[in-house]
């Protein structure tokens, strides 16, 4: 049964309502919601389905940070480029969003701090910094006072910090609401509370998708399936074993504060070894994250939230005076080498926009941009095109 959630294209549009979809998206996270808006802006006439309402599950988890420098790890080289091009893409991507739907996408462009409260951290930056440095890319070190200059709040114990100018965050719920608006006014339609059962493929040497079954029956055919499914994307029916993708769960426990006061504690992201505290411009903040491997567990435990509430006052110690509006956890799609599967997969007719791990709200407009190439039979933003399923095969074989 559909929820009364349920965005229908704008009679204006000109949009097929019911009529047989261009493209399935399964899944109403970012991802999926992502590739829904550029499918709908190439004229593909999307249908997006998902068991609970638009930005749940993940989404309403994530703090949102676009954050490449910040996060560049040793050895992902490809992953950074992918991060990169993603950034790049934002701005426009935020803009075109505000108008199409009319409502703000999250976008906060104030840069992030990182912060290292001992000596030991502060050598660990230092190579960070090298690091960030051979790959070309803008970070400045500070002294303690200047980064208590820049955000007053911090620790008198802050022994060292980089300023990351070009790396920002979005409010993945208010992201979530533009592209579920967006993709609606241009004449897609999103179902909510409709979960796909079933993966239904033609008989024969091809097995191509030919569309879904809902858990209530309904049989929904289309042109071309995406699953978007984060961290259950591998789980769903009907998909031959030689088509599926290892994607598992992984947790992340975080806390969402607010200041009574209003906004002022911090206005740039903060990191440490340890968590981040992203600021949404508004007297709240997102306090973050666990990274577990506890399969589909979403507890929230009191040891978590001990642990980052600690860490965080290490760093800015007016975290404690802020008031705990929620404590969540939600569960990123991690893959084998921590990165996204994006673009056709082993059955004709089927794509993929999974298994984004930590870069999921920045990676959003490459998504898009890179399953609708896909979709459409053009070439995939050359960023984008070392994450294909493909990659994963020769593991199939050899396990």
């Amino acid at each position: 049964m559909s929820s009364t959630f349920e965005h229908r294209p704008d009679p204006r549009s000109g949009g097929p309502g019911r009529a047989r979809p261009g493209v399935v998206v399964v899944g109403a996270g970012i991802a999926g919601l992502a590739v829904a808006d550029r499918a709908a802006a190439r004229g593909l006439r999307p249908l997006v389905l998902d068991r609970g309402a638009p930005g749940g599950a993940t989404t309403r988890v994530a703090a949102g940070m676009l954050a490449p420098v910040s996060e560049a790890a040793f050895g992902e080289r490809a992953l950074l480029d992918l991060n990169l091009a993603a950034a790049t893409r934002w701005p426009g991507w935020a803009a075109e969003l505000a108008e199409v739907s009319g409502l703000d996408p999250g976008l906060r462009e104030t840069g992030t701090l990182l912060v290292a409260r001992d000596r030991d951290q502060a050598e660990a930056l230092e190579r960070e910094l090298a690091f960030r440095r051979e790959c070309g890319l803008a970070a400045e070190r500070l002294l303690a006072s200047r980064a208590r200059h820049l955000e007053p709040a911090l620790a008198p114990t802050a022994r060292l910090a980089l300023d990351v100018p070009g790396d920002h965050a979005a409010d993945p719920r208010l992201l979530a609401a533009a592209l579920a608006a967006a993709v609606a006014r241009r004449g897609g339609t999103v179902r909510a509370g409709e979960e796909v059962a079933e993966v239904l493929v033609e008989d024969g040497a091809a097995g191509a998708v030919r569309g879904v079954r809902l858990a209530g029956g309904e049989v929904v055919e289309a042109d071309a399936l995406v699953i978007a499914a984060g961290p259950w994307s591998g789980a769903i029916a009907g998909l031959p074993a030689q088509a599926r993708v290892p994607v598992r769960p992984v947790k992340g426990q975080t806390v969402r504060l607010r200041d009574p006061a209003g906004p002022g504690l911090v206005t740039r992201v903060v990191r440490s070894e340890e968590m981040y505290l992203v600021p949404r411009g508004d007297g709240r903040y997102v306090l973050g994250a666990t990274v577990e491997e506890r399969g589909f567990d979403t507890s929230v435990t009191a040891g978590a939230v001990h642990d980052l509430l600690r860490e965080a006052a290490e760093v800015v110690p007016g975290v404690l005076e802020l008031e705990v509006e929620e404590t969540l956890a939600g569960l990123r799609p991690g893959t084998p080498d921590n990165a996204p599967i994006l673009g056709p997969g082993a059955v004709p007719g089927l794509h993929w926009a999974t298994g984004h791990h930590r870069h999921g709200i920045l990676q959003a407009p490459m998504t898009g941009e890179a399953v609708v190439a896909g979709l459409l039979g053009e070439a995939i933003p050359e960023a984008a095109a070392p994450f294909p399923a493909s990659r994963f095969a020769r593991a199939r074989v050899t396990a």
